[in-house]
């Protein structure tokens, strides 16, 4: 079957009624926004809000998307001329569109130099980035640029040729102070709290290592603002794009699965110009901070939560887990009580709503989230998952129960051997580390957390203090080894 590309887009899409197209000529859309981390999430999400002012209003604000690592969306996107479909699942089925916004993809290691051109070209207003919180090349309990890791090593002696994110940035920036240029937007859409700040905080450390005068100018002219971002994207499977060929009629290598739902708010704080983004569903206000707490500690410390408890209870995907009833009330009495207490609700923002829906997105069925995907780079996300919460609930003296429970699950998946005596492929920057603090302590739920929570990069140095804390993750770890974690949910589930 013919795969789609701009030639033969017309043939392959005319006709479909279920599939959406783009309204605009893409011959004539400039690129004005750089994207770096150009995977499935920023497909669903940020080049599809993109996509809808292109539809709308037109404009110079065609995507360069660059991924800094392989050559794998490149290999998609490039014969397709950055084409690509969004496969909408709900729980009524499927719904299409096909997205023009991305004009190139760019491979940061085959050209570092021209990624850097590119992004200090003046028609770049925004460089946005989804680069992940292990992209950062921070210690997550600081926020503090780690200099020791090997990207920044390397960086900091090879600025015309980085690796990082960070790097790439200062380097841009300084080029475009050099030509006398404006300087683009550093937009971060990454899971953080206050993800403005931490990449503002890491870059401008970097460029006070580089050059005191960068750093300055940087300080003195580029602003970042904070966004909150939320849709669930599963990955992609081989599966999806052979069922989607099936149904659509074209071959698609780039697909992205999304769920309907999509949320997007933006610190309205940018040095150059911006899409209309608040014009197609994006909410632009001052402060994100109480929006961006309600989904980080309602939506992903329940995701984080389910994920880990499902994968050792041998559910592969967030919707299984949700037909398992103990795991729904779980998650009910998380997202109302040690969650809902630390919460700091906007005015007007029906918060019991939320929760709901969130609940029925987890359920839905079509977007087979697997447990395995979320729980990836567990390390860099606690902290802002759930070790906020949980140090909110120790001030205030609230009940720490399922944010203990939920470390605990955490802490026995990085074991690197699932309840069945499997192997588990945990993929985390500290893996290593934490599957050494249970060999060295194997057989001893105590030693095994003082070990791990010891890690002041995850755990910063407050929480081993803490006796409640340290005696309630190692008294539910014993129980996961002695009952398994379905049981031992069910067990206290039960007991409230």
């Amino acid at each position: 079957m013919k795969r789609i590309n701009e030639a033969e887009r017309e043939a392959l899409t005319s006709g479909k009624a279920n599939l959406s197209l783009p309204l605009y000529d893409r011959s004539i859309i400039a690129p004005g926004i750089v994207h770096l981390g150009i995977g499935a999430f920023h497909r669903a999400h940020q080049a599809w809000y993109t996509e809808a002012v292109l539809n709308q209003f037109g404009g110079s604000w065609g995507i360069v998307g660059c991924s800094l690592r392989s050559a794998g969306v490149k290999n998609q996107l490039a014969p397709q001329d950055g084409l690509y479909t969004i496969v909408e699942r709900g729980p009524e089925g499927e719904k299409y569109q096909l997205v023009g916004a991305v004009k190139k993809v760019m491979v940061g290691p085959e050209d570092p130099q021209a990624l850097l051109q590119q992004m200090a070209d003046p028609q770049i207003k925004i460089v946005s980035l989804t680069v992940t919180e292990k992209g950062y090349c921070h210690d997550p309990a600081t926020g503090d640029l780690n200099i020791s890791h090997p990207d920044i090593v390397h960086d900091l002696d090879n600025l015309s040729e980085p690796k990082s994110a960070i790097a790439y940035l200062v380097a841009a920036l300084q080029l475009r102070k050099e030509k006398g240029l404006q300087p683009f937007t550093p937009l971060s859409c990454d899971n953080l709290p206050n993800n403005g700040a931490v990449l503002q905080k890491v870059v401008q450390q970097f460029a006070e290592k580089v050059d005191a005068s960068l750093a300055a100018w940087i300080k003195a002219e580029v602003t970042f603002p904070n966004t909150m971002i939320d849709r669930i994207v599963p990955a992609t499977t081989e599966a999806d794009r052979e069922a989607f060929e099936r149904a659509a009629g074209y071959r698609d290598e780039g697909i992205v699965m999304a769920e309907p739902f999509s949320q997007w708010v933006i610190e309205d704080n940018f040095c150059n110009d911006r899409p209309q983004w608040e014009n197609v569903g994006a909410l632009l206000v001052d402060d994100v901070e109480k929006f961006e707490k309600l989904k980080l500690r309602l939506l992903n410390g329940s995701h984080s939560t389910l994920a880990y408890c499902g994968y050792l209870s041998g559910k592969e995907t967030v919707s299984d887990v949700m037909q398992e009833p103990a795991f729904v009330k779980l998650t009910t009495l998380l997202m109302d009580r040690e969650v809902g207490e630390t919460l700091d609700v906007p005015e007007g923002f029906d918060v019991q709503d939320y929760k709901q829906q969130l609940r029925d997105r987890f359920a839905n069925p079509g977007l087979r989230h697997r447990t395995w995907q979320i729980a990836m780079d567990g390390s860099q996300k606690l902290p802002q998952r759930l070790l906020g919460t949980l140090r909110d609930q120790l001030k205030g003296k609230g009940n720490i129960d399922i944010l203990c429970l939920a470390v605990a699950a955490w802490i026995r998946y990085v074991s690197a051997e699932d309840e069945k005596g499997q192997a588990i492929d945990v993929q985390d920057p500290f893996a290593e580390k934490l599957k050494a603090c249970h060999h060295e302590n194997k057989g001893n739920s105590a030693g095994i957390v003082k070990a791990i929570v010891s890690i002041k990069e995850i755990f910063d140095e407050d929480l081993i203090q803490e006796e409640k804390f340290v005696a309630k993750v190692t008294a539910f770890l014993d129980q996961f080894y002695q009952q398994g974690v379905l049981t031992t949910v069910k067990d206290y589930i039960g007991a409230q």
